[in-house]
């Protein structure tokens, strides 16, 4: 690693005059606006409100009514018989009902919802992970490129202090125009390979802008951390990951849950097999006026003497509906079934994700150990080239040629790292660790 801390220590300076921002920082702060949690939030208020309307569903309900009529023409009079008159009727009513039992269906459906309350919990959760490891991938790329475009930057300085030489060794005729401009172009190569990796980092911070769902990039930069040396420790097995991942995970919380709801639907489709019973009560009054000669009583004394009072149950018993409630049950048992291959399917997914983070894990340790092997013995070709070449017994071609193997080893050791720094973070998510650098 000190090949990479002294080319580091030698290339240009983050600028941090602008706010730069941490890792932790772009996680809390993507979670806080990002717009698919946001959504995932709206899931589960929406849940929230579902169960509060089954909850209050065991309340009495309760109406008022007023109504007023006119009536025309001929009509049957208080005498029996029939006359031309105009009557008005009012009237006023007071109803309440509670149901008293419904074969727990609304036990049943309080459970369900909050089932489905607790999924959609669970599935806010787990839209937070899924930007947790987004900005955490974004930002390790945005490290990368950072670190690929400081070494593009020191092959520039190489190859300017080598164009200069050149020219220097041309006007003492050690040196042919050929060579001279042999070495130009080598120079406006690795402008343009810094030209690229700008662009690569400018996309990453892009990415990571976007995630966090800020308007611009413009004077956006985050922090470097000190990355701890790496160190091989023997990673725990794809089923041991996967053993403490089940259990904690938001993505199999949430499909247990719904396969919780899904058990629940079953009960509240066979409750309508049961008898209802509901209880009802009510008062009213009326007030009546007639144009035919009827001396009505005054509107006080006659709501007074109509009022009235009744109180009833109501049982209902279920024998025939055209087989709807037994298709329901059926229907209820398919979405249970459904249910259980989405509880499998997740948990085949989460057991790839684990298994693919291991091995690219493993894989990058490899790619590291390799890396810095070949890294190391092009460090030492390239100080042994150019001594070479500095007494005249090496060609320009050979020079560059050691160059560019050694810088472009550096930059897949510093790949390397990075990615074998990611994997076993994700190894560790896995395992319920916060994601650090």
């Amino acid at each position: 690693m000190k090949h990479i801390i002294t080319i580091a220590a030698a290339l240009i300076t983050v600028n941090l005059s602008a706010e730069s921002w941490d890792l932790q920082r772009c996680i809390k702060y993507a979670l806080d606006n990002n717009l698919t949690v946001k959504q995932y939030e709206l899931n589960k208020e929406a849940g929230d409100i579902s169960l509060n309307t089954a909850s209050m569903s065991q309340l009495p309900g309760l109406n008022a009514s007023a109504s007023e009529s006119l009536s025309f023409g001929r009509g049957l009079t208080a005498d029996n018989t029939y006359a031309n008159t105009n009557t008005t009727s009012t009237s006023f009513s007071l109803s309440a009902g509670v149901n008293l039992f419904n074969g727990f269906n609304t036990r049943y459906t309080i459970e369900q919802n909050k089932l489905n309350l607790e999924a959609a919990t669970a599935d806010l959760e787990k839209a937070r992970d899924d930007i947790r490891l987004a900005v955490a991938a974004a930002y390790i790329q945005i490290l990368y490129n950072r670190e690929v475009s400081n070494v593009a930057r020191k092959q520039i300085e190489i190859d300017s202090l080598q164009v200069e030489n050149m020219r220097v060794r041309r006007s003492q005729g050690l040196a042919s125009a050929a060579e001279v401009a042999q070495q130009e172009a080598t120079l406006a190569q690795s402008r343009l390979t810094e030209t690229q990796a700008l662009n690569n980092y400018n996309l990453a911070i892009l990415e990571l802008t976007q995630l966090l769902e800020l308007p611009s990039p413009e004077g956006f930069t985050i922090v470097t951390p000190a990355l701890p040396p790496v160190i091989f420790d023997l990673l725990p097995t794809p089923e041991a990951i996967y053993a403490d991942a089940v259990v904690t995970k938001p993505s199999i919380t949430a499909e247990k849950l719904r396969l919780d709801a899904a058990e629940t639907g079953i009960r509240i489709a066979k409750s309508a097999l049961y008898p209802s019973l509901s209880l009802s009560a009510g008062l009213g009054s009326n007030y009546y006026t007639s144009s035919n000669g009827y001396t009505a009583d005054t509107f006080m004394n006659q709501l007074r003497h109509n009022f009235s009072q009744y109180v009833g149950l109501s049982l209902s018993v279920p024998i025939f509906n055209r087989f709807a409630t037994r298709n329901s049950i059926r229907s209820a048992r398919l979405s249970r079934d459904r249910q259980l291959l989405q509880l499998e399917t997740a948990r085949k997914s989460l057991y790839k994700e684990i298994q693919q983070a291991y091995y690219n894990a493993n894989a990058a340790q490899s790619r590291y150990q390799s890396s810095r092997a070949a890294s190391e013995s092009n460090e030492a070709a390239f100080a042994l080239m150019s001594a070479k070449y500095d007494n005249g017994k090496a060609s320009i071609t050979e020079f560059n040629e050691s160059k560019n193997r050694y810088l472009s080893s550096l930059s897949t050791l510093l790949q390397a790292e990075y990615e074998y720094l990611y994997q076993t973070r994700i190894l560790r998510f896995y395992q319920g660790e916060s994601l650090t650098f």
